[in-house]
């Protein structure tokens, strides 16, 4: 079963919350971190993307600049722009966007979950990421960032946030540039605590929603603590790293999709011809197409949108893979008609998540950019915790989870 565990956060003063609250480190790139930290000390880019504190020439994977983020760490506990509570505690991080609010339970996940399987994954990781983000726990001692988790709803768990929510008032409570609305409540009822615990013991996975590479680092990072102390018992901080957990009910995931550079030396005529040969092809016109339904792809090329349907008989839906629909479009079109085979390594592809809108997919593909875009029907929640519980992995960018958690409202330290 699941580990639920109570901690000593680190947090900021209510009055540079906004400030100091970040995106998290892989969502944006230095030069957009400098940008977004211009002018604003609180910002916790300067401990996870340190480098936007040194020039711009320093490799961004140079001890100088894990060096860095260590000091910076340490200047804002001595600031006292992160501020250790007085107790373990459990608390509730709820976020709003498009009139929607999701809740989650911010709590340590265990160590000892993730190397057993009962946390469980969708997406392969890659070495060299996991290892930055492990040099970046290594040297500050913390989980700066939370985790996104996602579990089986449990009906009873929800009544108690619902009903702690409405009758409490939030420690924090700000709307983003971005015009999401970030909402967090401290939990101080030891009683209440105890009690979300135990119901959580009953979960028997958690599932990463996003968020891969600081899971597998934060986890990695707490099995080399404990294979390197002679003393370990059990009960040390280093066993456990910092995770919201959001109810799987209340989560939706949104598209994520693709744009490609060329036809592989392809004509038009040709091209559309052998679509036709695996999809129902249909003419939409000039206006923006969006997929109705599993295995509808919209289609933008040459200043016009199409409809595409898989036919029968080129998908298997007793497959929690190949029923996919990025796995079906790699394999009818990426793969068969325009020869990227690796989408991880091809630079003749990009992914656009729908955060964008389909109106990036447009204006990637008039600007020339681009040659031919694909729009894809989300990804159920179920589809992902199919797949996680199959032992399976999804093919890259399949998920894309909106809003994003806010690293900085609170910090998990391992000591």
């Amino acid at each position: 079963m699941a580990i639920l565990k109570p901690f000593k956060g680190l947090r900021p003063p209510a009055t540079i919350v906004k400030q100091l609250a970040s995106r998290p480190y892989d969502v944006l790139n230095s030069a957009e971190a400098r940008v977004e930290a211009k002018d604003n000390q609180y910002s916790l880019l300067h401990i996870i993307k340190p480098e936007i504190d040194l020039p711009e020439s320093v490799d961004i994977h140079s001890q100088q600049v894990y060096d860095k983020a260590k000091e910076n760490f340490e200047l804002f506990k001595k600031n006292g722009w992160l501020v250790p509570d007085d107790r373990e505690l459990l608390y509730i991080y709820a976020q709003t966007m498009n009139g929607k609010t999701q809740y989650g339970i911010v709590g340590c996940a265990g160590v000892a979950d993730y190397l057993n399987g009962i946390i469980k994954k969708h997406e392969l990781t890659r070495k060299d990421k996991e290892e930055d983000r492990m040099k970046h726990v290594r040297i500050t001692n913390a989980n700066m960032e939370p985790v996104f988790f996602t579990y089986p709803a449990v009906a009873e768990i929800d009544e108690i946030v619902a009903t702690f929510v409405r009758e409490q008032q939030p420690v924090y409570d700000f709307i983003a540039d971005d015009g999401v609305g970030h909402h967090f409540w401290v939990i101080r009822d030891q009683g209440i605590n105890k009690k979300i615990v135990e119901l959580f013991d009953k979960v028997p996975f958690t599932y990463v929603a996003d968020g891969h590479h600081r899971t597998a680092a934060a986890a990695l990072v707490g099995n080399e603590k404990k294979l390197n102390n002679p003393r370990h018992n059990g009960t040390e901080e280093y066993n456990y790293f910092l995770a919201v957990h959001f109810p799987d009910n209340q989560l939706s995931i949104i598209d994520y999709n693709r744009v490609v550079k060329d036809l592989n030396g392809l004509t038009n005529e040709v091209f559309l011809k052998k679509l036709e040969m695996v999809f129902t092809i249909e003419k939409k016109g000039s206006e923006i197409y969006r997929p109705v339904s599993l295995h509808n792809f919209g289609l933008y090329f040459e200043g016009t949108w199409y409809s595409m349907t898989a036919k029968e008989g080129t998908f298997n839906d007793s497959d929690p893979i190949g029923v996919l629909d990025v796995t079906i479009l790699s394999r009818l079109v990426l793969d068969d008609i325009l020869g990227i085979t690796d989408l991880r390594t091809s630079n003749r592809i990009d992914f656009v998540g729908g955060i964008r809108g389909l109106g990036e997919l447009k204006k990637r593909v008039d600007g020339g950019e681009m040659k031919v875009a694909f729009a894809l029907y989300p990804v159920s929640m179920k589809q992902l915790i199919d797949i996680a519980d199959s032992g399976n992995i999804m093919p890259p960018k399949t998920t894309w989870f909106e809003p994003k958690l806010r690293s900085g409202l609170v910090v998990h330290a391992l000591d």
